[in-house]
């Protein structure tokens, strides 16, 4: 099984939160909400399997405080588990474009890790579940549900921009309007409180 179940999944969260606390956590709750909701109206994606994966795409924050280490560090904990399936999305959820330049800030691992990342990413192309739990890694603060532009805000703030962050920007944007076509609904509609929130 690439995917633990709902408790296993639930369990390694709780174990990397007494690790590691901080609003990684409520963020990667919030994350597999999203999931879920969106692929509850997505003609293919299975919002329980989507909940999973959202709760564990950020599980490398768990060897923190970290900050894109945590990429590499999520992928190789559920590899040793496993759970091939998750590993991947901890290895994609922060790359709308699969290229190790659209990393905002500076590395916090080591040369060889990140020449490793790269060679993971490499060989990729990009499923629908990435691009999902790419786009929810966008719509969540540990407070709640957000729009696209202010978790880009949010991001820029803590890990500062580089002359690839619009190319970035506007992938990621791009996602948003792709879930919007696959589910016919603009997809803030599919979010308790969002509405209310833009309306605010």
């Amino acid at each position: 099984m690439t995917v633990p179940s709902a408790a296993v999944a639930e369990q390694l969260l709780l174990d990397a939160e007494a690790l590691n606390p901080g609003a990684w956590v409520p963020h990667s709750r919030n994350v597999a909400l999203a999931a879920q909701y969106i692929a509850e109206r997505h003609p293919t994606l299975d919002p329980q399997r989507m909940h999973t994966l959202g709760l564990l795409h950020d599980l490398g924050r768990r060897t923190g405080p970290n900050k894109d280490r945590h990429i590499l560090d999520g992928y190789d904990f559920l590899m040793a588990l496993g759970y091939e399936d998750a590993a991947r999305i901890a290895l994609t959820h922060s790359f709308a474009i699969p290229d190790l330049d659209t990393l905002q800030g500076a590395w916090d691992g080591t040369p060889d890790e990140f020449v490793r990342l790269g060679q993971l990413l490499a060989p990729l192309t990009l499923s629908e579940e990435d691009r999902l739990l790419q786009l929810c890694d966008m719509l969540a603060l540990a407070d709640g549900f957000c729009t696209m532009q202010e978790r880009i805000l949010d991001v820029a703030l803590r890990y500062t921009v580089n002359d690839r962050t619009p190319e970035k920007w506007r992938a990621q944007l791009g996602l948003k309007t792709h879930f919007d076509g696959v589910c016919g609904v603009n997809i803030y509609r599919l979010l308790p409180g969002m509405v209310e929130r833009l309306l605010a």
